[in-house]
């Protein structure tokens, strides 16, 4: 398992772990806890859409692992109910100074695609952390700044 390279409690939160971030690619791994279903006992829209965000935010991060990236549009199609373990693949498509373009699909323990996203990032130095951030807020990693 690696490391996102800078504390995201959100993602700590849900689970998720990294397994390959190098070369424009990422995959993650996530099986969805009771709280994180819908309705209809499978994996809420939601974790799922957060799963594609934070794979196809570490694709654009591969090559640059000294930036942040802050999603500016995402577009998402569900094809399927997600069950199960859970595999998110991220891939970056293209990327220019200060943009990436990017893909990212998720499927189930079966390989069977669940949902698959495009995705648009913006690239951002982080800022240097103040002096009185305290630790464990994700403050003290450094703001990231959309300027």
């Amino acid at each position: 398992m690696l490391s996102f390279g800078v504390e995201i409690p959100f993602v700590r939160e849900l689970g998720f772990t990294l397994h390959h971030m190098e070369g424009g690619a990422s995959e993650l791994r996530y099986e969805a806890r009771p709280e994180h279903m819908n309705s209809f006992a499978v994996t809420h829209g939601g974790a799922s859409m957060t799963l594609l965000d934070v794979a196809m935010a570490t694709a654009a991060r591969s090559d640059t692992p000294d930036f942040g990236v802050v999603t500016i549009e995402m577009k998402t199609s569900f094809m399927q109910p997600a069950r199960g373990p859970l595999v998110a693949r991220g891939r970056l498509i293209h990327r220019t100074v200060s943009m990436a373009f990017t893909e990212g699909t998720v499927t189930d323990a079966e390989g069977r695609v669940c949902c698959h996203a495009t995705g648009t990032f913006k690239y951002v130095r982080r800022k240097p952390a103040p002096a009185d951030a305290p630790e464990g807020t994700g403050a003290a990693e450094g703001a990231l700044s959309t300027d």
